[in-house]
């Protein structure tokens, strides 16, 4: 590894070429790294590459897998990501079933598999087979009835609280840090902070399992966000592999990047939305290089995913096969849906308001209990309507759909014209029946109950996803409001927004489309994307001609959703656990300086600083000692204060370490030197210790009458971890991105002690 001076292009030649000492320009957990210094070091290293390659055939061999080690890790990302996802999906779907029954041919089938493989299956009883048994036929041999029904709904409530238990226990036991959605995490790994063991080995085991087994117990979360989370700890397993990645925390940034796309991509089958969603939601540094890695990465993903047998013959995850275009009279319900998305926005401060409450109060330290409770209430509720106790991907996929003649949904239930000769395909607008009646009132129950208990759910220790709850919750609301249109189209053909676009015995209206405008919106209402929501969405339904719908409603429920707030739902719950994340999204707009924000401030004991030539080694020690600091300025003299640069105090301890271990004469008398020449010493004093190679040469400065506004933007866009403040070369001050954050949240009225990290 090459130290800060020669990075600045100055040094002798001599104290880089010394052998490095192991650990210098890693960093300690819960720290910010220096994204300049790893460039930096990066170019170093591939400069040296590239000279050395000339040397012989296997440097140029060594150079070019160098180059292509980024493919390699884009490719087995791609690989591993891609299978995991198809065996939590194929895991998921049986689990799920094993709630309600199980198939007697092969107990690890799910319904649809035991009903597949047999030879009594008809068409009109599809969902029936004698292989596939409810517990109530299998345990006490009835089919019907009351006691038969309070069996099934006893069974589905001791397996829903049996799934639940295991996957809160395996996460407190094996790996806190499995719980959440894990996106808020990876948003602030990515902007540059060091969470260790996040998105270690135990994590990715223990999400990949507790996520079927939570999913599976019928909460009301989603597992597309995890997949996120369950891709980042396959990147930064394999960036871990190869050295270019590993000894480098800005290039491996760059792998988890593409990792994040990767997660989109098997979570949705949606590689080009993935990409989308890295650069526009969770990365902070996305240079070209990566888009096309991320591109590669989502492509072999989702490749692998379509791979697996058993899974979804399509990639898309709610294919729509809709007959009839929208019509501009339609603008208006989409928009009103998308308004309906902006207000589902306010689950945030729900959300929020309870996660704070189970931080500050005892209900915190019973995370295993909480699990049950609330997994108790869903399930018990869940079970008597039929829209909440299947799993929430089945039903958006219900609410989806459009009614064909072969339909047998609830929500198909329209009374039929027995004149008509029309083609299958384009079946006209009917009256509703009986069970569109019933189904719509179902619906208005569940949406109710899934907005209520989607607040309690999210944020407890187990993993769980926002993406699905969202979408069915707009899903719901968006065909409850399609349904009405259409009956509305039905009855007032005459009227006059109407007349020009639905005649009668047309088929005019899509509920299905509605729902999927809704599940648009809400997802944009409380996650705030736009551009990859809505690239997700016509990937994920295959319904390209749909796109200026979704386009309008994702854009409304944005602009109603940001008036009550601008931040999205992770972008709460990182200020929530007080990472050190400055939103690129943020407008800094006060006008203060430098000096406002700097330490020391009046009254503060003076900067802790290093001199160039003129402290003893147990000075250093007593002072490293002494203060919690992440590094000290090294000025010419304590008189002077003339800056020289800046010395990272993880560096310096290992400087001092490695020095009293191999050079001899070092000891607590040495006088310590960042400058090319020792200084004069007396004749009997010991060995002196020459530490230019951890000092940086080339600090960020600013002069103190810079404003604010400039070092914010400073700090965001070159991820600085802290800036030095002088006048007429003089050292005043520091600002570290924690000054700068704490700073920002005074200035917004809020507690500018909720920044808890360095």
């Amino acid at each position: 590894m090459v130290h800060a001076g020669v990075m600045s292009g100055s040094g002798n030649l001599m104290d880089f070429l010394d052998e490095p000492f192991p650990d210098v320009g890693t960093y300690e957990d819960f720290h910010t790294i220096d994204w300049l210094r790893e460039k930096s070091r990066d170019t170093d290293r591939h400069r040296k590459i590239t000279s050395k390659s000339k040397e012989s055939i296997w440097e140029f061999i060594k150079s070019l897998l160098d180059a292509w080690s980024g493919w390699v890790v884009m490719l087995l990302i791609g690989l591993l990501a891609g299978t995991l996802a198809g065996v939590i999906d194929l895991a998921v779907d049986w689990m799920t079933d094993l709630k309600e029954g199980v198939c007697l041919s092969a107990f690890w089938y799910s319904h649809e598999q035991c009903c597949w493989t047999s030879n009594e299956t008809t068409f009109e009883d599809r969902d029936k087979c004698p292989l596939w048994q409810k517990w109530s036929e299998l345990l006490v041999n009835q089919s019907e009835g009351a006691s038969a029904y309070i069996l099934n709904y006893l069974m589905y409530i001791l397996w829903a609280l049996l799934f639940a238990f295991l996957a809160v226990s395996l996460v407190r036991v094996f790996a806190p840090y499995a719980c959440g959605s894990g996106i808020p995490e990876i948003k602030t790994i990515l902007s540059g902070f060091i969470i260790r063991g996040y998105l270690g080995k135990w994590t990715l085991l223990i999400k990949t399992v507790t996520l079927v087994l939570v999913v599976s117990s019928g909460l009301s979360l989603g597992k597309e966000g995890p997949l996120v989370h369950v891709a980042c700890c396959c990147g930064n397993f394999f960036s871990s592999l190869f050295s270019k990645y590993s000894k480098n925390e800005g290039k491996r940034r760059e792998v988890l990047s593409a990792a994040a796309a990767a997660g989109v991509s098997v979570a949705f089958g949606a590689p080009i939305g993935g990409v989308l969603f890295s650069l526009e939601e969770v990365s902070y540094y996305f240079p070209l290089k990566t888009l096309w890695r991320s591109f590669f990465a989502a492509l072999v993903a989702a490749f692998t995913l379509r791979s697996i047998p058993f899974g979804n013959s399509r990639l898309v995850l709610f294919y729509v096969e809709y007959h009839t275009p929208w019509y501009m009279a339609e603008l208006f319900p989409f928009i009103l849906l998308g308004v309906f998305g902006g207000l589902w926005g306010l689950f945030i401060r729900c959300n929020i308001a309870w996660c704070r409450r189970r931080k500050t109060t005892r209900l915190g330290k019973y995370p295993v209990l909480e699990v049950i409770a609330v997994t108790a209430i869903t399930a018990i509720v869940a079970y008597p309507n039929p829209y909440t106790r299947r799993s929430t991907s089945e039903l958006i996929s219900e609410l989806f759909n459009d009614c064909g003649a072969l339909e047998s949904s609830q929500l198909c239930d329209y009374i039929n014209d027995p004149n008509m000769t029309r083609p299958v395909d384009d079946i006209p607008d009917r009256p509703a029946g009986v069970g569109v009646y019933t189904a719509m009132w179902q619906l208005a129950l569940a949406l109710i109950f899934k907005i209520v208990i989607t607040i309690f759910t999210f944020g407890m220790k187990i993993p769980s996803g926002l993406f699905i709850p969202s979408m069915a919750v707009g899903a719901m609301a968006g065909r409850m409001v399609g349904i009405g249109v259409e009956q509305l189209a039905y009855h007032h053909h005459d009227w006059i927004i109407f007349r020009n676009w639905c005649r009668p015995g047309a088929d005019c209206v899509t509920p299905g489309l509605y729902a999927m405008v809704g599940a648009a919106a809400c997802l944009g209402g409380v996650t705030r994307m736009t551009v990859s929501l809505v690239v997700i969405m016509f990937e994920l339904t295959g319904g390209l001609e749909y796109i200026v719908p979704l386009m309008a409603a994702a854009v409304t429920s944005k602009w109603v959703a940001d008036a009550f707030g601008k931040e999205g739902i992770y972008e709460a719950h990182i200020h929530l656990n007080g990472y050190p994340f400055l939103d690129v999204k943020d407008e800094f707009t006060h006008r203060t300086l430098a000096t406002d924000v700097m330490r020391p401030r009046r009254g503060e004991p003076p900067l802790s600083v290093l001199t160039q030539d003129s402290m003893t080694v147990e000075d250093v020690e007593t002072l490293i000692k002494e203060t919690d600091y992440n590094g000290f300025p090294v000025v010419v003299s304590r008189d002077s204060e003339r800056l020289i640069g800046f010395a990272q105090r993880r560096e310096l301890i290992l400087a001092i370490k490695n020095a009293r271990q191999r050079q001899e004469g070092i000891v607590s008398d040495s006088v310590m030197y960042f400058t090319e020449e020792p200084p004069e010493l007396p004749a009997n004093s010991p060995h002196p210790l020459k530490l230019r190679r951890v000092l940086n040469l080339s600090p960020f400065t600013v002069t103190d009458h810079t404003p604010m506004e400039t070092v914010v933007d400073i700090f965001r866009k070159l991820g600085l971890r802290q800036c030095l403040v002088t006048r007429s070369g003089r050292l005043l001050g520091i600002i570290t991105k924690k000054d700068v954050l704490r700073h920002m949240a005074q200035m917004a009225n809020q507690d500018p002690e909720s920044i808890m990290f360095n």
